[in-house]
């Protein structure tokens, strides 16, 4: 079967209507809100607590190094379920490709805690 150009057209007009509709709402937000502008309403404002100093205060490296650990973690256990899942039907090769990646998984959590990645000071 051969497609043509008319084929496309459903899809060109879903689009054209969608970038429209977003396009059309934040001009009319833009053109219709109001323009109000004082010294109160522009300061800053964070969860109903007034903002005091420099919000370009350094974090500690740990704390982004647990999270990005956590996420990596967090991540091999979403590649887990699948095969858990499958179990059965992978069979013998599954399971050994399965604990080639735990092992590796293994290895990278006993690196980090030789590393002590994980301790805070």
């Amino acid at each position: 079967m051969q497609t043509t150009q008319a084929d496309y057209f459903p899809i060109i007009m879903q689009l054209l209507l969608a970038v429209g509709f977003v396009a059309g709402t934040i001009f009319i937000s833009n053109f219709l809100g109001p323009k109000r502008s004082s010294a109160n309403k522009d300061k800053n404002f964070e969860c109903g607590v007034e903002s005091i100093g420099n919000a370009r205060i350094p974090f500690s490296v740990k704390y982004f190094l647990v999270a990005i650990l956590f996420v990596l973690f967090d991540v091999e256990v979403i590649f887990m379920y699948p095969w858990a899942v499958n179990f059965r039907a992978m069979g013998f090769e599954g399971l050994l490709k399965m604990g080639i990646f735990m092992f590796l998984l293994i290895v990278g959590f006993f690196y980090v805690m030789k590393k002590k990645g994980l301790e805070w000071e």
